[in-house]
């Protein structure tokens, strides 16, 4: 069974058809990419699978549980966690309180042991403490704990939303456009962090429109176009694929896409 599947996935708003008839599976263990021009309907996708909007029709199972209709906090407690294309940190908590904020999904004491701070519920935030430590050591930037977040350079405050998404313990992890404003650098580590998280027994589905990126990371490629899947393959099949480069780049730009992976 893979862990996500998704079937007939389809959401309009008004007369708009965002995402039509969508299927993909992704298998325990796997990097998936999601591409495609802009409008194609990619984040929708995403925002459909962590219940931000609810389709219209179809299916979303993860490991067999189906996820329609149910709330996004629900989702991520269930082992889906997600970055946003737009940054969506809190600008005056600290680098530690956003990853902590991240990790209090998976605490249980209640309002009133909060407020008694019985000794359960202190053993649980210092337990908070030290999984968003840990996450925020494994992102390397536990140095910048105690500054605000809206202080750090850009790239760093995606390593923050990064290590806040995984301070969540999730199963699948997805990642929104994780390198829009990186520079070359920046976006070769990215990388790596990638296949790094995916060593820990992370599942990682990604859009991003660096085409390096998400050739080099992905083991297979599913590709958006006016809110239809038009292909689905490996990085070296999607890359041949005459209707992805004609949809996606444009039969001009065909150069763009082909990079050794």
């Amino acid at each position: 069974m893979p862990l996500l599947q998704v079937s007939g996935l389809t959401k309009s708003f008004g007369g708009l058809m965002a995402v039509h008839n969508v299927d993909l599976a992704i298998e325990t263990g796997q990097i998936m990419g999601m591409i495609g021009p802009n409008g194609a309907g990619k984040t929708t996708v995403f925002n459909l699978i962590t219940g931000i909007y609810r389709p219209d029709r179809g299916q979303i199972r993860f490991d067999g549980r189906n996820l329609v209709g149910l709330a996004p906090h629900v989702i991520a407690e269930a082992g889906i966690a997600r970055t946003f294309q737009t940054i969506r940190l809190f600008p005056n908590l600290t680098v530690l309180e956003n990853v902590m904020a991240g990790r209090h999904c998976r605490s249980r004491a209640g309002v009133v042991a909060a407020l008694l701070r019985s000794p359960r519920q202190r053993a649980e935030e210092a337990d908070i403490r030290r999984q968003a430590e840990q996450q925020l050591r494994f992102m390397n930037i536990w140095h910048f704990r105690n500054e605000l977040a809206k202080n750090l350079p850009y790239g760093d405050q995606r390593r923050v939303e990064v290590a806040r998404a995984l301070a969540t313990a999730p199963r699948l992890l997805i990642l929104d456009e994780p390198a829009a404003g990186l520079n070359e650098q920046e976006s070769a580590a990215l990388m790596a962090l990638i296949r790094q998280i995916r060593e820990m027994g992370i599942t990682i589905f990604l859009i991003e429109h660096d085409m390096k990126v998400v050739m080099g990371v992905s083991d297979r490629v599913v590709v958006l176009d006016n809110g239809s899947k038009i292909a689905e393959g490996t990085p070296a099949e999607v890359q041949a694929n005459p209707q992805v480069i004609e949809a996606y780049l444009g039969r001009e730009d065909e150069e763009r896409i082909s990079y050794h992976v």
